[in-house]
C-alpha cells in the first residue's frame, strides 16, 4: 500500500488514496495511531484517507490518537494539491466532502507553478449548542468565564466544523499551551472536546497563534484554528476581517468575508512517498 507524506506549515499528514474498508472500520482508529507514531510508524499529526465516492472527492481525517476529526484546514490544502497534481480533479476549484460538509479549495498558480491553496472554509458556527459548548443553548459564546485548575479565564468559542476555544494572551511565548491546553481540551463545557487557540494580537491585521489540537497536542499550525481565531478576534472587536496569522510553522492569510464565509490561503507541500509493509498492515 503506497502513501505520501505531506505538511501544511509543519502540520503533517500521511495521505492514503484508499476507500474506507481497506481495513475494517473498527480497526481504523488503531491503524491511525500506529501509522502516526513517530517511532514505530511513519509519523504524523494525522492520517488522511482520500477517495472518490458518487462522483465526489472525499477526505476523512484521523488524529494521531485515533479519534476522527470533522475537518482540518491544513489537511484539506494538502488533499487539494494532491488531487490536482494527481489528476483526480480537472478544475482549479472543486468540492471536497469532509465530516463538516462540503468545502471548496482553489489551486492558485504562479504561471504554471503551484503557489498556494485558497479554501472556502464555509460559515463559522457561533451557536453554543452547535459548537458545542454546554449550557449556552443558541447563544453566542463570547468572552465568557471558564474555571480551569482553580483559575478563571475569559474564552470565546467558535466552530469551523470542529470546536475551538479561543484565549487572547499578551505574550504568545509565555502562553501555557502545554499545561492549560489539555485541561481545556477535555473540560466539561466541551462535550466533544475542543481545540484550544492562544492568540496574541500584534495589530488589527496581524496575530501570533499557538494551538493545542484536540487528539494531537501542540502543533506547528492549524488551519481551522486560524480561521476560528480571526472570527473570534472580529467578534471581540480586536481584529479586522482580513488578517495575517503567524504560526510556529509559518503564515496563513484568513479573511472573514462579507458573505459570512471564511477564506484561508496557504501552502501545501509533499515531503516523500513510501510503501507500507504487509506486516504492518496485518498487525
Amino acid at each position: 500500500m503506497h502513501f505520501t507524506k505531506w505538511h501544511g506549515l509543519g502540520n503533517d499528514f500521511i495521505l492514503l488514496e484508499q476507500k474506507p474498508g481497506f481495513v475494517p472500520e473498527e480497526r481504523l482508529p488503531d491503524f491511525a495511531r500506529r501509522l502516526c507514531d513517530r517511532n514505530f510508524g511513519v509519523g504524523g499529526d494525522g492520517l488522511v484517507l482520500v477517495f472518490q465516492e458518487h462522483g465526489l472527492l472525499n477526505m476523512r481525517i484521523f488524529n494521531a490518537d485515533g479519534s476522527e476529526a470533522e475537518m482540518c484546514g491544513n489537511a484539506i490544502r494538502c488533499v487539494a494539491r494532491y488531487a490536482y497534481e494527481r489528476g483526480l480533479v480537472s478544475n482549479l476549484s472543486f468540492e471536497i466532502k469532509t465530516g463538516a460538509g462540503i468545502r471548496v479549495p482553489e489551486i492558485i498558480l504562479d504561471g504554471e507553478k503551484f503557489a498556494a491553496v485558497k479554501v472556502d472554509m464555509g460559515k463559522p458556527i457561533l451557536s453554543g449548542e452547535a459548537i458545542p459548548v454546554n449550557g449556552y443553548g443558541g447563544k453566542k459564546v463570547i468572552e465568557q468565564d471558564i474555571l480551569v485548575d482553580g483559575r478563571i479565564f475569559k474564552f470565546t468559542a467558535v466552530s469551523m466544523g470542529n470546536p475551538h476555544c479561543l484565549l487572547f494572551v499578551n505574550d504568545i511565548s509565555e502562553a501555557p499551551v502545554k499545561t492549560l491546553g489539555p485541561l481545556l481540551e477535555r473540560h466539561e463545557l466541551f462535550p466533544k472536546r475542543t481545540n484550544v487557540e492562544f492568540i496574541e494580537v500584534k495589530t488589527p491585521a496581524e496575530i501570533n497563534l499557538r494551538v493545542w489540537e484536540r487528539g494531537v497536542g501542540e502543533t506547528l499550525a492549524c488551519g481551522t484554528g486560524t480561521c476560528a481565531a480571526v472570527v473570534g478576534g472580529v467578534l471581540t472587536g480586536r481584529l479586522d476581517r482580513m488578517v495575517q496569522v503567524n504560526l510556529p510553522g509559518g503564515r496563513l492569510l484568513v479573511e472573514w468575508a462579507g458573505n459570512n464565509h471564511v477564506y484561508m490561503t496557504g501552502p501545501a507541500e509533499e515531503v516523500f512517498k513510501g510503501r507500507l509493509c504487509e506486516s504492518f498492515l496485518n498487525k
